[in-house]
């Protein structure tokens, strides 16, 4: 994983993964899943996308709301155990192995690709 997986050519990167910055405007709890996940809309600008996010460890619903996170958005619908997950909120794992949820510095516009 990471530094040990092959190189890949930068252009096409950039021409399959469409990642944008969202801002989380609604997080709820998902006891349903089999895994420990909340369920999420974030607001890209032009449209609002649902996805479940494995955040619980490290954040309420209360604390997620309006922040923004970066997250992929072409990767098709996933069903979790009757919810339509459509982007991946991207995060990486503390020293406990919770997941940290990954956002800009600063904030930017909704739906801002990333490159």
């Amino acid at each position: 994983m990471g530094i040990e997986e092959p190189a890949i050519e930068p252009e096409r990167f950039l021409e399959d993964v469409e990642m944008r910055v969202g801002e989380i405007v609604a997080a709820e709890a998902f006891p349903e899943a089999r895994k420990d996940v909340y369920k999420l809309d974030v607001d890209f600008g032009s449209e609002t996308l649902r996805s479940a996010a494995g955040l619980t460890d490290n954040y309420t619903t209360d604390e997620l709301c309006g922040r923004q996170v970066l997250a992929v958005c072409n990767l098709g619908t996933v069903p979790i155990a009757g919810f339509e997950s459509e982007c991946l909120v991207t995060g990486v794992d503390d020293a406990d192995g919770d997941v940290v949820h990954l956002e800009p510095e600063r904030a930017v516009e909704n739906g801002t690709r990333v490159y």
